[in-house]
């Protein structure tokens, strides 16, 4: 086995939670502020998921005082503590970038 097969196998053992697309879910992030490391959580809607194997990546996609942010984040970095799944989704697309022209309850009637 090669050296970059072996890395990959060793990170693929950490176990991903289940999430799909549409989920509601809070990504717990590790912030290292000096020599102090705190936990911030973001709060958002998956709108995608892509790559495969240790590449996999996800992004998330909130509203913040009105605007929209999104996050990708790679499924197997270090810097996630946790991933929880606050709501199922029930979505028929693969991605949902089409959410970024929705405002307010529109995007809640298009998830459920």
């Amino acid at each position: 086995m090669d050296k970059v097969a072996f890395i990959n196998a060793e990170t693929l053992k950490k176990k991903a939670p289940e999430f799909r697309i549409g989920d509601l879910i809070k990504v717990s992030i590790k912030i290292v502020e000096g020599d102090r490391v705190r936990l911030q959580p973001f709060e958002g809607l998956v709108i995608g998921r892509r790559g495969s194997g240790i590449h996999q990546s996800f992004t998330v996609r909130r509203i913040s005082y009105g605007e929209g942010v999104e996050k990708v984040f790679p499924l197997y970095s270090p810097m996630i503590d946790r991933i929880e799944v606050i709501k199922p989704g029930a979505v028929r697309r693969a991605k949902l970038h089409y959410l970024r022209h929705r405002v307010g309850k529109q995007t809640r009637e298009t998830i459920t």
